[in-house]
């Protein structure tokens, strides 16, 4: 009788040795749950980016205004006789002495 109480703490000792330190154990699941979130948030920031870029190509695909826009703002574009004039503010000179 004693010597299957030993033989049953062994097999319990070497279960839950297996369960918290073996291969797909306690351990190796949370870090697959971190690694699973942390993946999750990147996907999501991708989505968000992605999505801004479609809306992006939908709007240059639809017409001109947003060509004409990108133009103006990004490569100082203006149309044949128009005047640009850029206002500056004083405080973004620096002063003299």
């Amino acid at each position: 009788m004693r010597k299957l109480a030993l033989i049953l703490l062994a097999v319990l000792c070497w279960l839950q040795y297996s369960l918290w330190f073996g291969k797909n154990g306690v351990h190796d699941y949370l870090r697959v749950k971190n690694e699973v979130a942390a993946l999750e948030t990147l996907n999501m920031t991708f989505k968000v980016r992605n999505e801004r870029l479609f809306a992006e190509i939908d709007d240059l695909n639809e017409g001109r205004e947003a060509i004409e826009e990108r133009a103006r703002t990004e490569l100082g574009m203006i149309r044949p006789g128009e005047s640009f004039y850029r206002i500056v503010n004083e405080n973004s000179f620096p002063k003299h002495k």
